[in-house]
């Protein structure tokens, strides 16, 4: 019970305020949110416009802001990816939310309990699902090549360089992730990208 109670994050601190957070949103916006994460974790979407849902909100009058969104998009993707997990059913993903809080609205509990009996059978295998419970989604990968032309800690300059920008995309956000290579380091770096290629034409 324990593993379960920690699958579901419902022993972390902000669990209880995850959960009123919840309760505040409007049935049909809170049915829609659940669809986006079941849909991310069809590998259909690469998340949750987090910041679209945010708007919305704001437009019918309930306060939550951009990170208190992100945080309810993860507990909720968390609550269906163990339910998956542990191939939980409807009811026994209710009746194991039920309990872990008393400010669980009906409304709220009524949507997961639908979204779950008509699309959780979607995510078919428990392997699927631990899988997925540590792995985004790659929607980008650009790169430009550039010149290091001045630097307080770089002796050697002029020497190009490579930018990497990564999107990565989780339920509840897509994340940008920068970093630099040599030339030699992205020549590597290309390299097993043509080797993952090759082997993947094998498959």
């Amino acid at each position: 019970m324990a593993a379960l109670e920690l699958q579901l994050g419902t022993s972390s601190p902000g669990f209880e305020k995850t959960v009123e957070s919840i309760s505040k949103l409007p049935q049909d916006l809170f049915a829609e949110l659940c669809q986006q994460i079941m849909l991310h974790l069809q590998c259909k979407v690469p998340g949750v416009n987090a910041i679209k849902l945010c708007e919305r909100l704001q437009t019918t009058g309930v306060s939550l802001d951009l990170e208190a969104i992100k945080q309810l998009a993860h507990a909720v993707s968390l609550f269906f990816r163990s339910a998956a997990q542990n191939s939980m059913s409807a009811e026994e993903l209710i009746a194991k939310l039920a309990e872990s809080s008393n400010s669980w609205s009906k409304q709220a509990l009524q949507v997961i309990h639908h979204v779950w009996s008509e699309q959780g059978k979607l995510i078919t295998t428990p392997e699927d699902a631990k899988n997925m419970l540590t792995m985004g989604q790659l929607v980008d990968l650009q790169w430009k090549l550039g010149m290091a032309m001045s630097s307080d800690s770089c002796r050697s300059l002029n020497h190009p360089y490579v930018t990497m920008t990564l999107k990565v995309a989780d339920s509840s956000d897509v994340i940008s992730r920068s970093f630099e290579m040599t030339i030699p380091q992205f020549q590597n770096f290309s390299k097993q990208f043509r080797e993952m290629a090759s082997v993947l034409e094998t498959v």
